[in-house]
């Protein structure tokens, strides 16, 4: 019978049905972090357990890494807390563990893939919202709690109910200025941040084809802002090109047949779907959120909807957004002002995006206004080497940015950078929710790195296509 990816790779990593129904599922690829974990590894040892598989869990840290000053100890002694806990941990249960100064440190959803860890086929789990990430490679990558961190560095496994596959066809070419950034807002715009519970999502279509693993990345990274478990694409050369060579590729004729392998997994030309919604390229512009959802966004040329425009079950919800953002129906998004802008996160702190930022920079030729404050933080040790080596620092430097060290920053605020009070954020990470930046009052706008970039120099919301087309980019 013809089958999706999903299905194929849940079907493959069975280890036996439960009598709840659920399945219990072998994880081939367990990513930990430092927020995470150390409660999980009490929890084993208050059981005397152990570790079975520790060369499948691979650790880094990146929450509460400071990305100004990483001199030990840390100033907060709750990051150097959890510092040390995961250090002790990993050493005790023979676990790898990828520390500042490695050279492979860096946002678990970044570091994974550029060694080459991530690969198609694969069960992914991480205790961290956004595994989903990994399925641009053609895994199933789910977010876990703390209790289901324990429970696959115990055994190796997780129970879990199987989901409903939707098909997300995006066709045709994005028009330039428009990024893969944009591609997840739009789709989350039209599917609801709660349309995809209860589904994975197949990521489809002659847009998703064309882009580069990076930018599908993006786009996977968000499928849990829509609700969905989990996110994918299914593997192609792109997938092949990226993963050869990497440190925990296969090399050899382990390589051709782990080739043959992934090819297989793809989805079958005639699976079948429990969804399928298909999307025009040409429909999708540069978009920015205007509320405490990442579902909530407009095209940076268009005004903040009524609440008319939604659903009567959304109402309320619009409505807290109004207040929160202090914005208006018909309010126009462009021209908002920034206090605050942040380049980088799981969602868009890789090189690709760091080039395009840098590139918008200097075609605009401007400088970073005084009273805004805007950072560029690399997504891992590798992404900041390759970026110095380029010379991106010093372009970023040149316009008034800081350059800073790898981490997850002002994604999540669990470290010094924090907004302040009240201040507004255009932020290129994946999350506007109330207080998410480290303010309990403050503001997040989600975009592009392009568009983060060209809001600095201007200190509000831009359309950055008169930037490039006005260059002749």
């Amino acid at each position: 019978m013809a089958q999706t990816l999903y299905d194929k790779v849940f079907d493959a990593h069975v280890v036996r049905k439960l009598s709840s129904g659920q399945y219990q599922l072998f994880i081939g690829l367990h990513m930990i972090h430092e927020v995470t974990s150390p409660q999980a590894f009490e929890m084993l040892r208050d059981r005397n357990g152990s570790v079975p598989f520790p060369e499948r869990t691979v650790a880094t840290v990146d929450h509460i890494v400071p990305t100004e000053d990483q001199s030990r100890p840390y100033k907060d002694d709750l990051a150097e807390q959890m510092m040390k806990a995961i250090e002790t941990n990993c050493k005790q249960f023979g676990i790898r563990l990828y520390q500042p100064g490695s050279g492979k440190q860096g946002v678990v959803h970044i570091v994974a893939p550029e060694q080459g860890l991530t690969q198609p086929g694969m069960t992914v789990a991480c205790g961290d919202s956004h595994t989903a990430t990994h399925g641009a490679f053609g895994a199933i990558a789910f977010g876990i709690g703390t209790s289901q961190v324990r429970d696959v560095l115990a055994s190796q496994t997780l129970s879990m109910g199987r989901l409903k596959v939707r098909r997300i066809e995006v066709n045709g070419k994005l028009n330039p200025g428009v990024y893969a950034k944009d591609v997840i807002l739009y789709i989350l715009r039209k599917l609801t941040a709660k349309g995809g519970v209860g589904f994975a999502y197949e990521f489809a279509g002659s847009v998703i084809d064309a882009m580069s693993m990076e930018e599908r990345m993006t786009v996977c990274n968000m499928a849990i802002e829509g609700g969905a478990r989990c996110g994918y694409i299914n593997p192609d050369q792109t997938t092949f090109d990226y993963l050869k060579g990497r440190p925990e590729a296969p090399t050899g004729a382990a390589w051709d047949k782990a080739v043959e392998w992934w090819k297989s997994v793809a989805s079958d030309k005639d699976a079948v779907y429990a969804d399928v919604v298909k999307y025009e390229a040409a429909d999708i512009e540069p978009t920015v959120t205007w509320g405490i959802s990442p579902d909530q966004s407009v095209g940076v040329n268009e005004a903040i909807p009524s609440t008319s425009d939604f659903s009567a079950t959304e109402k309320a919800n619009i409505e807290e957004a109004y207040e929160y953002m202090d914005v208006k129906p018909g309010q126009p998004i462009a021209g908002t002002k920034v206090d605050v802008v942040f380049i980088g996160s799981c969602t868009n702190g890789r090189i690709s995006d760091l080039r395009e930022a840098a590139r918008v920079a200097e075609l605009h030729g401007g400088k970073v206004p005084a009273g805004i404050k805007a950072f560029v933080v690399p997504g891992s040790e590798i992404v900041k080497k390759e970026a110095e080596a380029e010379g991106l620092d010093k372009v970023f430097l040149k316009h008034g940015f800081e350059w800073r060290q790898a981490g997850c920053s002002m994604c999540l605020a669990m470290n010094p950078d924090k907004l302040v009070g009240r201040q507004i954020s255009a932020s290129t990470s994946n999350r506007n929710f109330k207080g998410r930046q480290g303010s309990p009052s403050g503001r997040t706008l989600l975009l592009s790195p392009a568009m983060a970039a060209v809001a600095a120099l201007e200190g509000k919301i831009t359309d950055v296509r008169p930037v490039l087309a006005k260059k002749g980019a």
